[in-house]
């Protein structure tokens, strides 16, 4: 089943579960994005449950009958699955194959040994958001905090100088850039076109990493200058290897599946017209899931085998990639069916409504609608579904550029003042050895930078498309 026939199925079998007014409307979405923060903070409970539980209260709190919240929340959690899921896993596999091949190594020692002195977090920047493309922010640092460490230690620079560029690279492209399971997720919600986005998004991501990354972190490493803590220091991922894949074809496989949906997107406006054979076929070879299905079998060969993978050890990878991503599924899973039940109580009514009255720009309060949850929170994946889908009314009238820079002001919002409520803010604290207050000072203020920036040339933008 297609999305289109998901949503259609949707919309017929889905009716508004509550006509309450906007003072109830208000109070519930508060009352339920509570119940999220406080069961996540509080009681530690996993984001998956805390979110259908949220979805729940939501509901209840509107004055819903329990059925129609139920049948709201699988709705929107089995639609979003539909939409994301294979993508999410694609996108794992591909990440693994990168990591276990040797191939992210080979991309690091290649452009680590042409920079050095002044270039050297310009270098990590680029590393970061080449390498941060296809992965998960958590795995994104994982797999590039030790290259930090090592290169910090050997190279005698700050921890900060070196470590904000990199970590900066990799939250702008999970933020802003397809095919993270947020930005998917916002454009599935508000009917983007994928190519355009991912085009719109790689424009503002390049500004935005320059000023959080290489230029903020000249500040950080005057406010913060500690030395990379020896226990941190692992040794590197791919050194079991007798062979690692060439720097040049490891580039190549990671950015085919970016080519395939630009190629598609270029083809759309270019042409324009939905019966012409070309475009045809491009709809179909820059598809998200062609698109990303090609870069993995290609990956198995260009990574895989180069590396000197037995079929064994490629179906071995494959398996091992797909099994931390369950938990990825199911928080955002549910963050879609806490969107629907959004949508559905007439939440995405009453924002359209107030904004009319506001005469807030769309992309603004989508922007401080993401910032709001982010906040509340602490997670970016969350902010982005959530706010997607109370803005979803918005771009019902949008062009598709428009569209496109509501994901992106989303995105953006979702990526503000990373705090204590945060799992990524506690992953640097742990990894770079800070105290909470040098995490504030630096990932905290770089996370912001990155918001605000990034909202603020969104809005440029859509002044000038």
């Amino acid at each position: 089943m297609t999305r289109l026939s998901v949503e259609m199925l949707a919309a017929d079998s889905v009716e508004p579960i509550t006509s309450a007014g906007h003072a109830q409307l208000g109070i519930a979405v508060l009352a339920g994005i509570a119940v999220i923060v406080l069961l996540i903070t509080k009681f530690k409970l996993h984001a998956f449950l805390a979110l259908t539980i949220g979805s729940l209260a939501l509901g209840a709190f509107a004055g819903a009958p329990l059925d129609k919240t139920i049948v709201s929340f699988t709705t929107g959690l089995g639609s979003t699955v539909a939409g994301v899921g294979v993508l999410i896993a694609l996108g794992a596999i591909l990440g693994r194959l990168l990591a276990d091949s040797g191939g992210a190594d080979q991309i690091v020692d290649t452009i680590l040994a042409r920079a050095g002195g002044r270039s050297m977090p310009w270098a990590m920047v680029l590393i970061a958001s080449v390498i941060g493309l296809p992965l998960f922010f958590e795995v994104g640092v994982v797999l590039m905090i030790p290259v930090v460490l090592m290169v910090a230690k050997r190279g005698n620079y700050s921890l900060m100088r070196i470590g904000i560029p990199a970590l900066a690279g990799l939250s702008v492209m999970h933020g802003l850039v397809p095919p993270h399971p947020g930005p998917l997720v916002a454009i599935d919600a508000v009917d983007a076109n994928l190519g355009v986005t991912l085009a719109l998004g790689v424009l503002v991501a390049i500004p935005t990493v320059i000023i959080a990354g290489p230029v903020f972190s000249r500040f950080a490493a005057r406010w913060v200058d500690v030395p990379a803590p020896e226990r941190m220091i692992p040794q590197r991922p791919s050194e079991d290897l007798d062979r690692r894949p060439g720097f040049g074809v490891t580039l190549v496989t990671i950015l085919l599946p970016v080519v395939m949906m630009l190629a598609k997107a270029l083809v759309d406006i270019v042409v324009d017209d939905p019966e012409n054979t070309v475009q045809r076929v491009f709809d179909v070879v820059g598809s998200p899931l062609i698109a990303l299905l090609t870069a993995v079998i290609v990956g198995m060969f260009t990574l895989g085998r180069a590396a000197g993978f037995t079929k064994d050890r490629i179906s071995s990878t494959v398996e091992k990639s797909l099994a931390p991503i369950a938990g990825i599924l199911l928080i955002v899973g549910a963050g879609g069916g806490f969107k629907q039940t959004l949508i559905d109580s007439g939440v995405g009514r009453m924002v359209l409504e107030i904004s009319e009255d506001w005469s807030i720009p769309a992309l603004l309060l989508a922007w401080l609608i993401a910032v709001a949850i982010r906040l509340a929170t602490g997670s970016a994946t969350v902010a982005t579904i959530s706010a997607a889908g109370l803005v979803a009314p918005l771009a019902a009238d949008m062009s598709t550029a428009h569209t496109a820079l509501l994901v992106l002001a989303i995105g953006a919002g979702s990526l503000f003042f990373s705090h204590v409520n945060d799992a990524g803010f506690w992953l640097v604290k742990e990894y770079f050895g800070l105290t909470v207050g040098q995490n504030i000072k630096t990932w905290s203020v770089m996370e912001t930078i990155i918001s605000v920036t990034a909202g603020g040339l969104v809005l440029l933008l859509s002044l000038v498309i």
